[in-house]
């Protein structure tokens, strides 16, 4: 039997923002730097990575500077250009060129699964990945690539990314119940942001997706749950129980940039790397932590 192998990402980036207002009020959380990119940048480029280079990319109002990012800027490069600045010039000719992009509007905030679901039609019959730029997540192999891996050696199964999580931030998450299966996890369940004393393991959700098209049915007809919005976790609990799911630990380090705390973490570890500023930012922050 042939393996449809996935070509399109589903990139949800409709959210308002709010853990970081007033930065987002009215710029995308999505365009917030990690050093010099933006954080929707580094899941693109980790598609790509993966073999995927084929985009939508769920907006909604006030989310145009993500389209900007992704296009072409004649003004701008004819400026670099004008200016001798060739290694800039090469880069934001680069990002134009990443991937093929198209985009969507959700025109409400109705939850992650309304956003999945507002891309049924660019998607179509086929399989397909929806990552999440609230997590960024190095290394080599990429994190998608090693759900697409699983869904490879199932024979097209959906595959959910995982990672453990301590008890008191399980309420953040989707955490998946789960059985060993040839060496595999079978996904049994779903539950969206239980209370601690609730939770079917420590194993959550993580914005990683590799997923049949069965589940926009599922998701056309999942009523809203929690908080009032259409839970992609409630449809692919549905689908587990119809048909096999696989969860995959992803390997790798991993940043919860959807959160403050999470996004100036990123920053630090990867703004000490950089061979450009990591000397210098090591410095200062020897300084300041001699200071407290």
């Amino acid at each position: 039997m042939t393996i449809r192998r996935p070509r399109k990402v589903v990139l949800p980036a409709a959210g308002l923002g709010t853990r970081f207002l007033p930065a987002t009020k009215a710029a995308p959380k999505e365009m917030l730097p990690i050093v010099d990119r933006p954080v929707i940048q580094y899941v693109v480029e980790e598609a790509i990575a993966s073999g995927l280079a084929d985009f939508v990319i769920v907006t909604g109002r006030g989310k145009r500077a993500i389209e900007d990012h992704f296009d072409a800027s004649a003004e701008l490069e004819a400026a670099l250009r004008a200016a001798g600045k060739e290694k800039l010039l090469e880069e934001v000719q680069r990002v134009s060129e990443l991937g093929r992009f198209a985009y969507v509007r959700q025109k409400r905030p109705r939850g992650l699964g309304d956003a999945v679901l507002c891309a049924a039609d660019w998607v179509g019959e086929e399989p397909f990945a929806v990552m999440l730029a609230d997590e960024l997540i190095l290394h080599e192999p990429p994190a998608l690539a090693q759900l697409l891996h699983v869904h490879e050696i199932t024979g097209g199964a959906s595959v959910i990314g995982l990672a453990r999580v301590p008890k008191e931030e399980i309420g953040r998450y989707g955490v998946a119940a789960v059985k060993q299966e040839n060496g595999l996890l079978r996904i049994t369940g779903l539950v969206e942001k239980p209370a601690p004393g609730e939770a079917p393991s420590d194993l959550a959700v993580i914005g990683r997706y590799v997923l049949a098209p069965r589940v926009f049915a599922l998701l056309a007809k999942t009523p809203p749950g929690r908080a009032g919005e259409v839970q992609l976790t409630d449809a692919l609990d549905q689908l587990a129980r119809e048909e096999p799911v696989y969860g995959v630990l992803v390997e790798g380090e991993r940043f919860d940039v959807g959160t403050p705390e999470g996004f100036l973490a990123a920053n630090l570890a990867l703004g000490l790397r950089d061979p450009r500023y990591g000397k210098q930012l090591a410095a200062f922050a020897r300084r300041l932590l001699g200071m407290l």
